[in-house]
């Protein structure tokens, strides 16, 4: 029995069919973040935010961005 590319096309669809409508009832399930994931969220966003800060405030970059903005008002057109 010879299998046809429509045969296959069709035990795809189902599978991918599946997959997608499982992913949606887990989305559904799931309806947001409890208050403790809320906690969590905003002290890693204000830790990220803490080591930015301190990033860009450093000398190394501080001198690289005051160069960069000095070259781009001294271009010429």
């Amino acid at each position: 029995m010879a299998v046809t590319a429509a045969v296959v096309a069709t035990a795809v669809r189902d599978r991918v069919g599946g997959w997608w409508r499982a992913r949606r009832e887990a989305a559904r399930r799931d309806a947001g973040m409890s208050t403790a994931e809320y906690a969590v969220g905003t002290i890693a966003a204000a830790a990220f935010a803490a080591v930015l800060y301190k990033v860009v405030t450093s000398g190394t970059v501080s001198g690289a961005l005051e160069s960069m903005i000095g070259k781009a008002l001294d271009a010429s057109f």
